[in-house]
C-alpha cells in the first residue's frame, strides 16, 4: 500500500468567494422589495382614504362655518316694509296759535278704529332737539303729512319749510300729503299747493273724517 506521503495534500478553498457571495446576499436581504405597479397602487388605495371621506378644504369648511343661520323672512319682512317702516302714520304740521285744532285733530285720529299713530309737535318732539332737525325728522318718520292750513299757517315760516320740505322730499306721492284748509277762501289757497286737491275743513266734524279716509288709503297702497 502506497504510504500517504506519496499523494498530494489537497489545496484548501479560498476563502474569497465566500466572502464575496455572503456580501452579496446582505445587500439582497437589507434591499426593499420592490412591488409591482398593482400591489403599489393597491396598497396606496388601501393606506390613504378616500376623497368621499376626506374632511372638507380648509376654505370649504371656514365658508361653512360663517353661514349664517336661517331666518323667518316673513317676520323680518313685514317689520321693514309696508306701514311699520315707519315710526309713525300721520305727521300733523301747525302753527302755534293752530294747537288746539291740531290736538283735536290727533285725538280724532288717534282714537279711531284704525287707531293712526300720529306725530304732534308739541308732544312727540325731542326736548333740546334744533327745530329743523325736528321737522325734518318728524317728515321723514311719518307716511303721510297734514298741513293744517290756516292764516296763522301762512304766516308761520316754519310751518312753510315743512310745506315745501314735504313737496320736496314727495313730489310724486299722491295721497301722502294732505292738506287740510281752515278759515281761508280757496283764492288763499298757497300757489305751491295748486296740483293737489284739499279738504274743506267747513264742513260739520271739520274734514277730520276725509283726513283719516285718505291717510288710510294711502296705507292700504304700501300694504
Amino acid at each position: 500500500m502506497a504510504s500517504s506521503s506519496s499523494f498530494p495534500a489537497p489545496r484548501s478553498r479560498s476563502k474569497k468567494p465566500l466572502g464575496k457571495m455572503a456580501d452579496w446576499f446582505r445587500q439582497a436581504l437589507s434591499k426593499p422589495r420592490k412591488l409591482p405597479d398593482s400591489a403599489e397602487s393597491t396598497s396606496r388605495d388601501v393606506s390613504q382614504p378616500s376623497s368621499r371621506y376626506a374632511p372638507p378644504a380648509p376654505g370649504l369648511s371656514s365658508a361653512l362655518s360663517r353661514t349664517p343661520p336661517p331666518t323667518d323672512v316673513g317676520a323680518s319682512s313685514s317689520s321693514s316694509s309696508g306701514r311699520w317702516s315707519k315710526d309713525y302714520d300721520v305727521c300733523v304740521c301747525h302753527s302755534e296759535e293752530d294747537l288746539e285744532a291740531a290736538q283735536e285733530l290727533v285725538s280724532y285720529l288717534e282714537g279711531s278704529t284704525a287707531s293712526l299713530r300720529c306725530f304732534l309737535q308739541l308732544r312727540d318732539a325731542t326736548p333740546g332737539g334744533a327745530i329743523v332737525s325736528e321737522l325734518c325728522q318728524a317728515l321723514s318718520s311719518s307716511h303721510c303729512r297734514v298741513l293744517l292750513i290756516t292764516p296763522g299757517f301762512l304766516q308761520d315760516p316754519w310751518c312753510r319749510y315743512q310745506m315745501l320740505q314735504a313737496l320736496s322730499e314727495a313730489p310724486g306721492a299722491e295721497g301722502r300729503t294732505i292738506p287740510l284748509m281752515l278759515g281761508l277762501t280757496r283764492a288763499a289757497y298757497p300757489a305751491e299747493l295748486r296740483f293737489m286737491y284739499f279738504v274743506d275743513g267747513r264742513g260739520p266734524d271739520g274734514g277730520f273724517r276725509q283726513v283719516k279716509e285718505a291717510v288710510m288709503r294711502y296705507l292700504q297702497t304700501i300694504s
